[in-house]
């Protein structure tokens, strides 16, 4: 059909606007925290629980007692409410340091390192070494470190299979975590180790703006990097198909299985570690609120970690030293633009009033809080404990974005309940409520054959305004985000007509998307000559303007129940 007319006539043309852009899947929250194992300081996105576990490990002993982290129950009821992406950030205290091993050769080389392996996770719990019992276990040896072991040695064809080993099983139940087959020494190959496995090591940088990496191979196991290959077999075949020297095949590693050791750096920064209800200012499971500031900052880098939700369960703005780090927090969350930081006013077994005076003391919109604690049993260790309500809000946000979306209230008996809870600390009245609402404070809320419910869902803006509710703030944060991705694309184009006119016919159907999903009341879109005339075109300038109306939320309901004489007629 003709797209224009030629001759005189009528030219129909349908233009379907029902078809919208699909709104962006949620890019996932952040947590700060102390681990059982993983790098200290180096974010690592894992997608499920079971990955958390793999890389930072579950619970640990202390005493006679084992514990899990808040981290660990925080990351748990992240995925359990449906999220699938969580940026996760160790704290540690101290030096710190892998475990390496070198893999022993024969013959010409007898003796000397093939290749050396390092642990993807820091601290002295990653050492497995010692003499290998009767039924070939460690006396070191534990579910959280590792051993290796080569098996298929061939000098024929210069290759060898890996074994990555958990670090606490036995030669007759052995417990293979990663098994890594047909490798070689010869860089030329495709089967060269560090190609496969990976080669790449991490530090922050001298700032803690970013990560510098080492390496030009991307790490392919989860649990262990090649640090180095000493006895490379490049070209291991001639022309004529034969080993080209003896020294090639001296370099094969022999069949043995092996361990690591030289780790540093303990698990907690304590040795009177203090858990949940006894969490204090000074000591927050074992560490000090100083210790989370390199990964505070390093999470400011919005560049590098795409999140819109970010919690530190564990610090609390009520105390001297927490409010110092969760200030920067904030301070942070507002200068990225794209997230919401979910804190804590309260250690266990506080006040309202405690909770309503922290909460007044802040002022963003960028930031909430939630009380009081919450009761939950542990979910690796199965033991009833108290943990902060900002281990949970992250995993009520991703419930209310997968059943509706960012721009409704993650608050109320339909997007606001929390599983896996079992009761509040305190069973709030509603005289409670009341005070907590009014003064920034959402409610964590018992109801009888309900449970435990998030019952607000207020910013810590104090100026009455659209952004002092929760659910408008992550609105701006979704379409800021979609709409900055549209404008990325823009950015050396030639400043015309046709690339305003690119920009709206992006824009506005994603917002008309968002509309139809009850985000907006209404909106407009302007990019024209009435905001960008010859001088700011001149300044190499494009400029749009964008107005929102949000949609609000229903938060106080009124019913009139009206009581009239026999007789009367009801109002039509």
């Amino acid at each position: 059909m003709a797209e224009t007319l030629l001759s005189p006539g009528v030219l129909a043309r349908e233009n379907d606007l029902t078809v919208t852009s699909n709104i962006p899947s949620a890019i996932g929250a952040a947590i700060i925290g102390p681990t059982v194992k993983g790098q200290p300081f180096i974010p690592r996105k894992v997608t499920s629980f079971n990955e958390y576990l793999t890389y930072f490990g579950s619970k640990f002993i202390s005493g006679s007692s084992q514990y899990t982290f808040l981290t660990s129950t925080a990351a748990y009821n992240y995925f359990l409410n449906g999220g699938t992406s969580l940026w996760v950030t160790r704290i540690a205290s101290g030096a710190f340091s892998p475990a390496t091993s070198s893999i022993i050769t024969s013959g010409l080389h007898a003796t000397s390192a093939s290749f050396t392996l390092q642990t993807l996770s820091w601290g002295f719990n990653q050492n497995s070494t010692g003499s290998e019992g009767v039924s070939g276990s460690l006396p070191s040896g534990t579910v959280d470190n590792l051993r290796w072991q080569i098996v298929n040695a061939n000098t024929s064809s210069g290759t060898f299979t890996l074994l990555i080993r958990q670090g606490n099983d036995t030669v007759p139940v052995p417990t293979v975590l990663e098994t890594w087959t047909n490798l070689s020494l010869d860089p030329t190959q495709a089967n060269y180790i560090e190609k496969i496995i990976g080669n790449q090591t991490f530090a922050t940088s001298s700032d803690n703006l970013y990560v510098n990496t080492t390496g030009n191979f991307p790490n392919r196991s989860n649990y262990v990097t090649v640090t180095s290959v000493a006895l490379k077999t490049p070209n291991y075949f001639n022309n004529a198909g034969v080993v080209a020297s003896n020294v090639y095949t001296a370099s094969i590693p022999l069949n043995a299985s092996g361990s690591f050791g030289a780790g540093v750096g303990e698990i907690s920064g304590s040795s009177g570690a203090n858990y949940y209800n006894n969490i204090t200012d000074g000591n927050i499971q074992g560490f000090t609120a100083a210790n989370y500031s390199t990964a505070i900052t390093l999470m400011s880098n919005a560049d590098e970690y795409a999140y819109n939700i970010i919690a530190i369960p564990g610090l609390t703005y009520g105390n001297a030293n927490g409010r110092a780090q969760l200030n920067n927090l904030i301070n942070n969350t507002q200068n990225r633009g794209d997230a919401i930081a979910v804190i804590d006013t309260e250690l266990w077994g506080g006040t309202v009033a405690a909770a309503t005076n922290t909460a007044n003391s802040v002022d963003t919109s960028y930031a909430a809080t939630y009380w009081p604690w919450i009761q939950t049993i542990d979910p690796v260790t199965g033991e009833f404990t108290w943990v902060p309500a900002s281990t949970y809000i992250p995993g009520v946000y991703i419930n209310n974005d997968t059943i509706a979306a960012p721009w409704f209230a993650p608050a109320g008996l339909n997007r606001g309940g929390i599983l896996n809870a079992v009761k509040a600390e305190k069973k709030l009245t509603q005289t409670d409520r009341n005070n907590l609402y009014q003064n920034k404070v959402n409610p964590v809320a018992t109801f009888p054959g309900t449970g435990v419910v998030v019952y607000g869902q207020k910013t810590l803006q104090t100026k009455s305004s659209a952004l002092d509710r929760v659910n408008v703030r992550r609105l701006l944060i979704a379409l800021k985000t979609r709409i900055s991705e549209i404008a990325n694309n823009l950015v050396f184009e030639q400043n015309t007509i046709a690339t305003r006119q690119n920009f709206i016919a992006a824009v506005n159907p994603y917002l008309q998307s968002v509309q139809q999903q009850q985000g907006l009341y209404a909106f407009k879109v302007i990019m024209d000559d009435s905001n960008n005339n010859a001088e700011t075109i001149d300044r190499n300038q494009l400029i749009g303007q964008i107005y929102l109306q949000p949609t609000k939320t229903a938060e106080f309901i009124y019913l009139d129940f009206n009581i009239t004489p026999t007789g009367a007629t009801f109002p039509g």
